[in-house]
């Protein structure tokens, strides 16, 4: 039976991703914290010069085309840069796009394992004026209400088949 979905179901592939990382406001941080909404979970980094700021305004247009369900959503930008992205820089980006987005952070190691648990890939590609790019796995991973991983949706997906993938989720409540 083919799936009602556009994203990619990776439910068997992320069963029991989690992560234990802070919010821009200090706040500890799993994906346990929000259940009941449907979460779209985004990893990147704030000095990235395409991919992450349109997949940011993206999700804006997502959360303004689904009007009052929006509040039913909660947007979760992790760093792979924690070297860069301190607190402070991340509350002034993430929120830049849509003041519910939250920006989430942790040290080397529980980035590492955040990312590994959701099969992200992240590498440093340094520069000749010793600056460096991350070359990263894009895609927006898309949480039922319950906190379980379902759907990966590809980078350039269209905004309106994210939000049908969302209206859905919410629909059928898992």
């Amino acid at each position: 039976m083919p799936s009602p979905y556009h994203a990619m179901d990776v439910s068997w592939q992320h069963a029991q991703a989690d992560f234990q990382l802070s919010d821009f406001n200090g706040k500890p941080r799993r994906l346990s914290d929000f259940r009941g909404k449907v979460v779209m979970l985004f990893f990147g980094y704030t000095h990235c010069p395409k991919v992450c700021p349109t997949t940011l305004a993206d999700l804006a247009q997502v959360m303004r085309l689904l009007g009052k369900d929006a509040n039913k959503v909660q947007v979760l930008f992790v760093t792979l840069d924690p070297e860069r992205d301190s607190p402070e820089i991340l509350a002034k980006f993430v929120p830049s796009f849509d003041p519910s987005f939250l920006g989430l952070y942790g040290d080397a190691q529980a980035t590492a394992r955040a990312a590994r648990a959701f099969g992200v890939s992240y590498t440093k590609q340094y520069d000749k004026h010793g600056g460096y790019t991350l070359d990263h796995t894009d895609g927006i991973y898309l949480l039922g209400i319950t906190g379980k991983p379902l759907l990966l949706s590809p980078y350039g997906q269209p905004v309106d088949m994210l939000v049908q993938d969302i209206r859905l989720l919410l629909a059928i409540g898992r």
